[in-house]
């Protein structure tokens, strides 16, 4: 028993890391490398956030899928994982702005358009 963890141990010392790569709704992938992540357990809506405050991406899975925000300040963020209802503050302050443009990355735009028109 002793002889098979020290064996796990040392395979464990000599695996190479290999970051994290998540495929958003809009079917980019997004390494998550740069990325301070956090799982959510008290939320019905949000069961992880992963935050890079160098480029202010926002990566969210909700509901089970990843999305992506751009522009989003550590300020928001800090506030989304201290409010009481995550996921109401999420869809009232992040989602939401979305459409207005806000947090919306590059290419997003166009890809909401397209998914719009398959819809039609």
């Amino acid at each position: 028993m002793v002889r098979a963890l020290a064996i796990l141990l040392a395979q464990l010392a000599t695996a190479p890391i290999v970051s994290e790569t998540v495929e958003t709704a809009e079917h980019r992938l997004v390494d998550l490398q740069s990325f301070e992540c956090r799982d959510i357990t008290r939320s019905t809506v949000l069961q992880r956030v992963c935050y890079d405050p160098a480029q202010r991406h926002l990566i969210v899975a909700a509901n089970g899928a990843y999305d992506r925000y751009c522009g989003v300040t550590a300020d928001t963020v800090e506030r989304l994982l201290g409010a009481p209802s995550m996921g109401q503050f999420f869809n009232q302050t992040i989602k939401r702005d979305v459409a207005a443009g806000r947090y919306a990355c590059p290419g997003r735009h166009t890809y909401l358009a397209h998914e719009r028109g398959l819809r039609s």
